[in-house]
């Protein structure tokens, strides 16, 4: 027998109470008690050890229609989790057995059986699965190799570069042969991590002055690979340096995530007329039959230190929506994990 504890009557979790309009305040939010259910016929209870918080979360507090359903008023919200099952009424899946699933920001879940990915602690830290191994690593990993078509010798742009998906795709592009690989990040901090610890040849602080400028000086040759995680003036200063045939990937654009007004597009898109240039939008749900492939190479480049990854880590669910707001500032290095 496992010895799994033994589940509470209530346990706390996060509900979107009014959808919020500009930056989400806390008021926008509730923490409230909710009732530990027992799992149905197919269903496992789930005790949530660590939880994601991302950028795409922003998106699905608005009631907009999108690639994804808007968050329910009144209903805990959801996101990656990675947890222990503590009771079971499904085939495959036992007590004791670890989990990654999706009912994140809530301390316990009743989760569909087939909605759940067994995963080995032993194998990796139980937050990797969350991050590097999970689905900001699958994203870094088909939006550059698939969506961009990046090939061995290109020169690649990343912004939001010291982020979970940022800092995996320019390691990715240099394992892959990159000739050149150029981030962009929001701290002086960071930049130097770029380049001393994740291996970038050029990096730079978008707030030191116009990010065109500073793309222009630290790549000369242009850009054959742009991977957007921020739009905005990023996206008009990478297709301003595109080199002829360059492929830019449409990941993210947290820039105007939180914008009331549209932003305006970029100024200079008739380039990709001179340039032959392509912009491709992405979503890693419809790349997840690279999932075996992805978690060979890249648990092989982990276990051999070849790509090296930070977690930023927040303790205590009361702390879920402090570290979502952070990640929107970018206050964070690499992965935003919540620990229980």
């Amino acid at each position: 027998m496992s010895d799994t504890p033994t589940p509470p009557a209530t346990a706390r979790e996060w509900q979107l109470a009014s959808r919020p309009v500009g930056w989400p305040k806390p008021e926008d939010f509730a923490f409230v008690e909710a009732e530990v259910r027992t799992p149905g016929e197919g269903q496992v209870l789930v005790r949530n050890e660590y939880l994601s918080v991302d950028p795409y979360m922003r998106g699905r507090m608005s009631a907009a229609k999108s690639y994804v359903a808007p968050y329910e008023l009144g209903k805990a919200m959801q996101g990656g989790a990675v947890g222990q099952v503590v009771a079971s009424n499904a085939e495959g899946i036992s007590a004791g057995d670890h989990v990654l699933h999706f009912l994140g920001w809530r301390e316990y879940a009743v989760v569909d059986a087939k909605a759940a990915v067994k995963v080995d602690p032993e194998a990796a830290p139980l937050s990797a699965y969350l991050g590097v191994l999970g689905m900001t690593g699958l994203t870094a990993y088909a939006g550059l190799l698939r969506t961009a078509s990046f090939k061995e010798g290109d020169s690649v742009f990343v912004s939001g570069a010291a982020g979970a998906v940022g800092s995996q795709v320019g390691q990715i592009a240099k394992l892959k042969g990159a000739s050149r690989v150029i981030g962009s990040a929001g701290s002086d901090e960071k930049v130097k991590l770029l380049t001393e610890e994740y291996g970038f040849d050029a990096a730079f602080n978008y707030k030191n002055g116009p990010v065109s400028e500073q793309l222009r000086a630290a790549a000369p040759d242009g850009v054959d690979v742009y991977f957007d995680n921020v739009g905005g003036d990023h996206l008009e200063a990478a297709i301003g340096s595109l080199n002829r045939d360059g492929r830019i990937a449409i990941c993210g654009a947290i820039s105007v995530y939180n914008n009331t007004e549209p932003a305006p597009g970029p100024k200079n898109l008739a380039r990709l007329i001179q340039t032959r240039g392509r912009i491709e939008g992405f979503l890693v749900g419809d790349h997840y039959d690279l999932q075996p492939q992805f978690v060979e190479e890249v648990g092989a480049w982990i276990r051999s230190g070849e790509l090296k990854y930070r977690e930023t880590v927040v303790e205590g669910i009361e702390n879920n929506l402090d570290a979502f707001l952070g990640v929107l500032r970018g206050d964070n290095t690499g992965k935003m994990i919540v620990m229980l």
